[in-house]
């Protein structure tokens, strides 16, 4: 297994890669073991597809927030876990820093909070869905 460490928005991850089978990788983040299907079957080492499967995805997440006019900005989830509440309804206006949503992960709650102003065009998270880090919340417009 290859290990790295990241951090990404300020949080650290511990990440261990197992070998590919086909199109499944086996991935430990911060102790919680995860069954990766690839897109794409590994050319020449698993280690390509999984650098961008496994932690740039999430890392590349703020630098995307600049979106062509009228596309909105997706608030994303910056862990895995389970999806406690969504706090805001579809064309509800809301303020930077209000939560929108709430994520259960190793057994602690956390608040997920809005990265801007703006009015929720999309909810593509429900209560009691699973997601994986990096995975689309809600869409402010």
């Amino acid at each position: 297994m290859k290990e790295y460490k990241f951090k990404i928005n300020g949080k650290d991850y511990a990440v261990a890669i197992g070998e590919a089978d086909g199109k499944m990788l086996n991935v430990n983040v911060n102790g919680a073991d995860y069954q990766v299907e690839l897109e794409n079957s590994p050319v020449a080492a698993p280690a390509a597809p999984v650098a961008a499967a496994a932690a740039p995805a999430p890392a590349a997440a703020p630098a995307a927030a600049p979106k062509p006019a009228g596309a909105g900005q997706t608030i994303k989830s910056p862990l895995p876990g389970i999806i406690i509440s969504i706090d805001v309804k579809e064309g509800q206006a809301i303020q930077r820093g209000q939560k929108v949503a709430v994520i259960e992960a190793m057994k602690m709650e956390n608040d997920i909070l809005a990265e801007s102003d703006g009015t929720i065009t999309a909810i593509h998270a429900h209560k009691g869905d699973s997601v994986l880090e990096g995975a689309d919340i809600v869409t402010i417009g």
